[in-house]
């Protein structure tokens, strides 16, 4: 069973970085995607953050957060990790990572193609 847990999650000032991670279990294969979304409050809708492919690492983020957010996969541990520099307030939310394992894999942001979620890890970022 495919599980995955994020972490790394707090309260911050603006300006200063996060790393979040997410560990993943129970994948048979290398073909999946994981990825990033966060979700603002009193918002329903979950924004994809950034995405990366198990099989070859390819990735993609945001366009609004290229430059302040990176998405990295530590291959060895099955960790995926969410680098956030320049926190903003705008930045608040409840993160979390997903798995995507419908066939063909891509680095997808929009979050209906992922079937598996973790439980989320707030961020709050203060001015």
């Amino acid at each position: 069973e495919v599980q995955l847990v994020e972490s790394g999650g707090g309260k911050v000032q603006a300006g200063w970085s996060l790393r979040l991670s997410c560990a993943t279990s129970g994948f048979r294969n290398d073909d999946y995607a994981i990825g990033w979304f966060r979700q603002a409050p009193g918002k329903v809708e979950r924004l994809g953050v950034a995405c990366i492919r198990k099989s070859d690492g390819r990735a993609d983020s945001l366009d609004s957060l290229k430059g302040r957010f990176t998405i990295s996969m530590n291959n060895a541990k099955n960790v995926v990790y969410l680098h956030m520099n320049s926190l903003e307030p705008e930045d608040t939310a409840v993160y979390y990572c997903a798995a995507d394992l419908a066939a063909p894999v891509i680095c997808w942001l929009p979050p209906n193609r992922y079937s598996r979620w973790g439980q989320g890890t707030p961020v709050t970022v203060s001015s």
